[in-house]
């Protein structure tokens, strides 16, 4: 019975109520003229669901293929099953109880699949529908299940336990029969002790009704289902692990924990016919050869034409250490030895035939690995592998951001393909993917989707994830703009990670103009544009941006004044209002004469010219440096705008936008200068640490633009400039400073490399839920000493705004978001021509705060005066290594209408923060709506997104509700309690995409895609592909004219006369319990009602009827045939005995 929890009711109570009356209030504070807006999105747009699961399935425990449907089925140690047709035919399901699949075994050509989990149970799956479902379930109660077998078509399933018994379930009602194969009877007097558990059950290839026993002490017995007693019985000294039979039914192969084989004849029980250690080596002597690891699977396929294939794995020698696991080919008198990259997990061979007792003619393996799926082509020379058409490389390198784009424009697909092309690897198989069954589904998405993800070594992949699919498109390596350290002795000191300093951290592309950006982990941004020309970069144009630390120290002295102004960098200006001129920081990387590390960046930039392959070049290279010792923080958010030519980045201690046209610095300010005199923060004084500058630091006269006292305070006097105070004082306050920060700067590197932005937004809001302001980028290390909450630059948007009520032509800007809920402007001047562009500079001015919100800013978005989200500024995309004359093209720049007399405000602005949406009116700068979506948690993840008739905000809280917001009213539309936050890596990769979609990581290997779309969801089930086709199933092998007139060939059994419960009675209601399963008939029968049920079920009954009578039509045509045939020839023996006598036949 599932627990009633009355504080989650409670809490969710309260929720909506705030939220309906924040909702009302806001509508009731809105202006008239707004309300004329029609919105056209209503709640019943929208359905929230799952579409599909990508990627390899985290922690593979089983694994079984149909060989007539050509399906693979893999289980997991959580209970999911992912089922495997031809490229893009996937499927994903659930075991409810989460327990693992510990073997799993299909009904050939029935399409329904037998699962056997960890806690005892068993059940049947049927695959004929597009959802797989549960038919039947049967829980185990007194005994542990270790090992299943199916028989090819047969309806009745071996069960082996761990007590070391036998049971048998009938799969069509998924009942118990009666028969019982008790270990003690088995093994009789062979054995003075338990036998162990079950380890292998199988019945002889040419005879049915012999049931081979494997346990696991190293006994075998060979079962005679009529006499209900043991033919013969085999017995070796080691443990067996697996046996495998040779198609004759005469010989069978046991693989055992000391690294041997031992081959036995069916009628020698005396001991083995053979017995050889693959990887063991033979003393000279002719003593026994030194014992081997386990051989985990072995197993034994003959061919027509030549030797047979013996395959397994483990076995190798105890003296291979660090050597890789390995799978063993032995053909012939030769002997393959295969390395895999991973653990394996299991193996099967894939044979043309499934009959049993016929040469099996392998042409395949497929080995399942822990975190990579490998088929081997046993048919070519070399064995080599085939190309898999999967997404399974999602985790070849683990993920650490992902970005979804929905609706991107159509070309940029192609020419991600045409380029990422060229880096498939080679030598692979020449066959087509063996795995071949299934259809693809009929529907199509109107749109294409791509998918971004970002991974820990610094690589960056693309895919194409239209119409449910996923396919990589192309790879890029950020780390070849690196020097790479050899080995641990040489890494260098300034990095602030220890482990992966390339780790991809944020994304921001520009779908439009191809312009990528990345910032890593070790405080680096790169700048890419793409180009389908190779070019050689001699050196990698660099940029060093020196942004000051702003720690608050409880041990500062008393400074002169209320507030210490904000240290400015050099080419900066103190007043928010000025103009900021041009600047490169210094590129110097040097130390201060007091050892500290200065003006140093995290990572070393590679010196050796760079080759760059057509794709993604690199255009610009930005780089944080170390300040007086100090580390540089983390960057929090990013942001890319190809109109304009510029990069923004933020971080806890300021801003930077970068021009990387000219590649030059616009601004570097502290978050205290973006407020200005309107700071509405009460600040504590700096630390006098901050005035500590290279030789052109802060007391250089070349800044003119404020004064000394502005711009540093004495830590004694509190006026006039540190370079006069008391020399001893400082220093001593200085070397305090120095101390702690050594202390605490490699345990904030460290918090920072295993914990993203929002990770840090978590942790913090559970430390304290009911401040609103809070800390987003420090560590516990950081918070012992920093006592105020810092601010940090949480998100950014570019975008032409109406700054002022007199304007009539929007200009461009930069809107600033921050983790203490302020949304501030910086206006951009930026040159109209390309030539002008090139050559003047990008003017900025800073224009204050525009609105507060609770919580961090999460997302913001720009509206036109009838509600319609307006796009993002952006350049088409051009060739940029192509001649001048030929690349110049016109920038695209958004045209907006000009305020009238009626409606002076023409644009929108929307904010979403943590905890509310607002949306704001400009130029006017008034809050028309205003929404409060959460009390008791935070968002997130929000994003402003397109549907199909209209814009919305979505949203996904920490407590797992997923919802969305109309636009511009706020009014609530969707609000699912869809999934709880267990995982840190679903915070860190959720991401809201146009057109209703979404995903997130849901392992560290898979990637599950959701909908909150109605119209994807009704359109959801012909876009899903089939999982079962109709196939004929293989002719049986032919028994051959003398071995049906001598006996000989496969000796079929009746099972029913031996399992059925007339002949074996019922079994033991206490033994095991079943449970009708979800898609079962009982399932269907109460979810079909009225006319569409009954018609669906006189359909079903229609289809099945017309197949049966599609079959007796196709046997009474051949069995017509067969009599014509006789009848002819025995018309042609009449003839040619007519006339003859007696004695002349």
């Amino acid at each position: 019975m599932k627990k009633f929890n009355i504080r989650k009711v409670l809490d969710g109570l309260t929720a909506a109520s705030s939220s309906s009356s924040a909702a009302a209030a806001s509508l009731q504070s809105g202006n008239r003229e707004n309300d004329l807006i029609q919105e056209t999105l209503q709640s019943e747009h929208f359905q929230l669901c799952k579409t599909v699961r990508h990627g390899f399935p985290y922690q593979p425990s089983s694994m079984a293929f149909d060989p007539v449907q050509k399906i693979l089925a893999i289980g997991t140690q959580s209970g999911a099953l992912r089922l495997f047709g031809r490229a893009g035919v996937e499927c994903f399901c659930q075991h409810e109880s989460g327990s693992a699949v510990i073997q799993l075994e299909f009904l050939v050509n029935e399409g329904a699949l037998v699962s056997a989990l960890a806690d005892d149970s068993i059940h049947l799956w049927n695959l004929r529908q597009k959802l797989p479902a549960i038919l039947h379930s049967l829980k185990f109660n007194r005994e542990r299940i270790t090992f299943c077998h199916l028989p090819f078509q047969s309806k009745w399933l071996y069960v082996g336990t761990e007590r070391g018994n036998i049971h048998i379930v009938n799969v069509e009602s998924f009942t118990l029969s009666g028969y019982v194969i008790m270990w003690n009877k088995a093994i009789e007097l062979s054995s003075k002790t338990h036998p162990g558990p079950v380890v292998h059950i199988s019945d002889n290839p040419m005879d049915e009704g012999k049931l081979l026993i494997g346990f696991e002490c190293g006994i075998v017995v060979l079962w005679d289902l009529k006499s209900k007693k043991a033919d013969y019985r085999y017995s070796y000294d080691e443990a067996i692990h697996s046996v495998a039979w040779h198609h004759e039914g005469k010989q069978f192969v046991c693989s055992h924990s000391d690294g041997t084989l031992t081959t036995w004849n069916i009628r020698a029980p005396a001991k083995p016919a053979q017995i050889i250690t693959p990887h063991g080596k033979q003393p000279k002597d002719g003593k026994k050869p030194e014992p081997c690891k386990p051989i985990l699977k072995v197993e034994y396929k003959t061919t027509r034409a030549g030797d047979p294939f013996m395959i397994l794995c483990g076995g190798l020698s105890y003296d291979t250490v660090g050597r890789r696991p390995c799978l063993t080919v032995m053909h012939g008198k030769s002997t393959a030895v295969l390395e895999m990259d991973y653990p394996i997990v299991d193996f099967l061979t894939l044979c043309e035939t499934p009959y049993p007792n016929d040469f099996q003619e392998p042409y395949a393996v497929v080995v399942l690995l822990e975190k990579d799926l490998v088929l081997i082509d046993l048919a070519q020379i070399g064995y080599p592998i085939f190309e898999n058409p999967y997404p399974l490389s999602i985790h070849e390198s683990p993920v650490t951001c992902c970005e979804y784009f929905a609706d991107c424009p159509a070309e940029v697909i192609p020419a991600l393909y045409s380029e990422g092309s060229r880096q498939k690897r080679q030598g692979f198989s020449k066959k087509e993917w063996p795995i071949s069954g299934g259809n693809w589904g009929q529907g199509t998405l109107s749109f294409s989707e791509m998918i971004i993800t970002g991974h820990a070594d610094g690589s960056i992949k693309f895919w194409d994830a239209s119409a449910l699919m996923l396919q990589v498109l192309y790879k890029l390596k950020t780390a070849k703009v690196f020097e790479k350290p050899r080995s641990k002795e040489e890494k260098s000191s300034t990095e602030i990670v220890d482990e992966d300093p390339f780790a991809i951290q944020i994304l921001s592309w520009c779908p439009e103009s191809r312009v990528l950006c990345v910032a890593g982990v070790s405080a680096h941004v790169i700048v890419y544009r793409f180009s389908k020309q190779e070019v050689t970069t001699e050196v990698v144009q660099l940029l060093e941006v020196r942004m000051q630390c702003e720690l608050n120290e409880v041990e500062s002295p008393e400074c002169g004044g209320e507030q210490a102004s904000a240290v400015s960098t050099p080419g900066t200006s103190s007043s928010p209002q000025t103009s900021l001129p041009q600047s490169h920081p210094s590129s110097s990387s040097n130390n201060s004469s007091d050892g500290l590390r200065d003006n140093v960046p995290c990572l070393k930039v590679r010196s050796s010219p760079l080759k760059q392959s057509p794709g993604y070049q690199v255009e610009l290279l930005i780089q944080l440096v170390w300040v007086s010792g100090e580390p540089p923080q983390q960057i929090t958010s990013l942001t890319v705008n190809s109109a304009y030519g510029l990069v923004a980045f933020g971080s806890g201690n300021g801003l930077a936008v970068v021009d990387y046209l000219q590649k030059t610095l616009l601004v570097n300010v502290s978050n205290a200068e973006l407020y200005g005199s309107t700071d509405p923060h009460h600040r504590q004084p700096h630390s006098p640490r901050k005035t500590r500058q290279p030789s052109a630091g802060l007391c250089d006269g070349n800044d003119a633009s404020a004064t000394p006292e502005e711009r540093c305070k004495s830590p004694t006097s509190g006026s006039g400039s540190p370079c006069n105070s008391d020399e001893d004082s400082k220093q001593t306050f200085i070397d305090k400073v120095k101390s702690k920060s050594r202390r605490i700067s490699k345990t904030v590197a460290n918090d920072f490399a295993k914990i993203s932005r929002k990770i840090n937004m978590i942790a913090d809001h559970k430390d304290d839920a009911r401040d609103n302001s809070f800390s987003r980028s420090r560590s516990s290390s950081v918070a012992s000493i920093d006592r105020e909450s810092r601010e940090v630059i949480s998100s950014f948007y570019f975008c032409d705004w109406l700054s002022k009520k007199s304007e009539t032509v929007a200009v461009p800007s930069l809107w600033v978001g921050t983790s203490l809920g302020s949304m501030l402007a910086i206006a951009l001047t930026v040159p109209s021509t390309p030539e002008q562009r090139m050559q003047q500079p990008v003017g900025v001015s800073f224009c204050g705060p525009v609105v507060r919100l609770k919580g961090g800013i999460l997302r913001m978005a720009q509206l036109d005066a009838s509600g319609i989200l307006l796009p993002h500024v952006y350049e088409s995309w051009y060739e940029p290594n192509a001649p001048e004359e030929e690349r110049e093209q016109p920038r695209r720049h958004r045209l907006t209408s000009p305020p009238s007399q009626e409606n002076p405000d023409c644009q929108y602005a929307v904010v979403c923060s943590e905890k509310q949406a607002k949306v704001v009116a400009l130029p006017s700068q008034n809050c028309v709506y205003e929404h409060n979506i959460t009390e008791t948690s935070f968002v997130l993840r929000a994003d402003v997104v397109t549907m199909t008739t209209g814009v919305a905000i979505a949203c996904f809280c920490a407590n797992g509700h997923i919802m969305t917001l109309s636009l511009p009213s706020l009014r609530p539309l969707l609000d699912v309690n869809y999934l709880p936050l267990t995982d840190m890596r679903i915070a860190r990769t959720f991401c809201f995409s146009n057109q209703g979609q979404a995903l997130y990581l849901t392992s560290p290997t898979e990637i599950q895609r959701i909908t909150y779309s109605q119209e994807t969801y009704d359109n959801l089930q012909e876009m899903l592909g089939e999982l079962f086709t109709p196939v004929e199933t293989p002719e049986a092998p032919n028994r051959g004219f003398f071995k049906g007139l001598f006996g000989g060939g496969a000796q079929s059994l009746d099972r029913e006369d031996l399992f059925g419960e007339v002949a074996a009675g019922k079994a033991s209601r206490s033994l095991a319990q079943h449970i009708p399963g979800p898609g079962g008939m009982e399932g269907m029968k109460g979810a079909a009602s009225g006319v569409v049920g009954e018609l669906a079920r006189a359909r079903i009954a229609l289809d099945e009827r017309g197949q049966k009578l599609g079959e007796l039509e196709e046997r009474t045509a051949a069995m017509m045939a067969s009599a014509d045939s006789f009848s002819k020839h025995a018309h042609d023996i009449m003839l040619k005995c007519k006339d003859k006598k007696w004695y002349q036949l």
